[in-house]
């Protein structure tokens, strides 16, 4: 994959890339949005615990269709709260490791489960 951070528009907000070239004959994986959701049901307590679980549970989806964090070409993350954007950060680039995947970010109204503070879900290639 060709990771693409263009010279001539604006740098981007933390680590991660404005475009990203998947080669046409790769396998691609769509990860529907991933919650702070044990296996059991039990939504986890506070923002930073349900991002982390939230990340956990897509890496398992990922896993489980064989693929790794470098495979992740984009992730976008819901929140409710307009001022978390420093913890979703900092927990998204702790979990990644510095891998440069697309991103956007988003805060909702809410989301399915009224304690749900976020979700994310993401695409993924591999070749």
């Amino acid at each position: 994959m060709d990771f693409i951070n263009p010279s001539d528009i604006v740098a981007p907000a933390s680590r991660y890339s404005q475009g990203i070239v998947v080669p046409a004959h790769a396998r691609r994986l769509i990860v529907s949005g991933q919650i702070g959701m044990t296996k059991d049901g039990k939504i986890v307590e506070g923002l930073e615990a349900q991002l982390r679980l939230s990340w956990q549970n897509l890496f398992g989806v990922l896993r489980a269709a064989g693929m790794e964090i470098t495979d992740l070409v984009k992730t976008t993350g819901f929140v409710t709260d307009p001022n978390c954007i420093g913890v979703f950060r900092k927990v998204r680039e702790e979990v990644l490791q510095g891998h440069p995947a697309g991103s956007t970010f988003l805060v909702v109204a809410g989301l399915a489960v009224p304690a749900l503070l976020c979700e994310i879900e993401a695409e993924a290639a591999r070749t």
